[in-house]
């Protein structure tokens, strides 16, 4: 199985503009099974989601649907979402080429930031299978939890959609390795370049192997992609010979 992270410079509130983007991205990547975006893709990350936000079968999810089918290919990442309640998600969509879509709320809201004050949690973990493979979802902040992210021997892949500005690069660089190697996993984490209102972002898309190791990763700074062929039996060997 291959992966890709997508590194972006999010243009602020333009979903088309950043639509755009994104596809040019992939279309100038490596082939590859799943395509991992930042967090809030389509528009940046915001604590004023009401007139942007979208819904389920919104924009986003659909085109990301689209390109499945079209590159067939698994596409995530995370995207501001309304329900019809409205409250307002940080929502993971995983689209698959069958049409399936999955999606997963982010569960540990970032409260310095006000985020816990205008976004609704999720209900907690879930797992995707995918292609063989058992894939659990994270956006952001929750990198932070590990008790949250314990592996019971449940997944394989942890794809993580972030926003970490360059002022916390060395807790960003820390936790995706170290998510790594406590769950014997390969971690899949894709980081956003650019500014917006919070900050500068210089990205660090990594994945990582089940020893902590980076074997792909997006240059610093700008936008790009890394593209990896997952190791399955470095895991498998790796997880025999532990208590896992």
């Amino acid at each position: 199985m291959k992966v890709t992270v997508v590194q972006q410079n999010i243009i602020q509130n333009d979903v088309k503009a950043n639509l755009r983007q994104m596809e040019r991205l992939v279309a100038a990547a490596e082939k590859s099974d799943i395509y991992l975006f930042p967090e809030m893709c389509s528009t940046g990350f915001t604590l004023t989601p009401a007139g942007l936000a979208e819904e389920a079968n919104g924009l986003t999810s659909q085109r990301m649907l689209e390109w499945a089918k079209k590159y067939d290919a698994a596409f995530a990442g995370s995207v501001m979402t309304v329900d019809g309640d409205g409250r307002f998600y940080n929502r993971m969509y995983f689209a698959c080429p069958d049409g399936r879509l999955y999606f997963y709320d982010k569960s540990n809201l970032f409260i310095y930031s006000g985020e816990s004050k205008v976004f609704t949690p999720g209900g907690g973990a879930v797992v995707w299978e995918f292609r063989g493979a058992r894939i659990r979802p994270a956006i952001c902040y929750d990198i932070r939890f590990p008790v949250f992210l314990y592996n019971r021997n449940d997944y394989d892949i942890l794809l993580i959609s972030g926003a970490f500005p360059t002022s916390r690069m060395l807790a960003w660089d820390t936790l995706v390795r170290a998510r790594a190697i406590e769950n014997l996993c390969y971690v899949v984490a894709s980081n956003r370049v650019g500014t917006d209102d919070f900050g500068k972002y210089c990205g660090h898309s990594v994945i990582i192997n089940p020893y902590g190791e980076k074997v792909g990763a997006c240059r610093s700074g700008c936008q790009g992609t890394a593209t990896v062929e997952l190791d399955w039996e470095l895991m498998t060997n790796l997880r025999n010979r532990s208590l896992f």
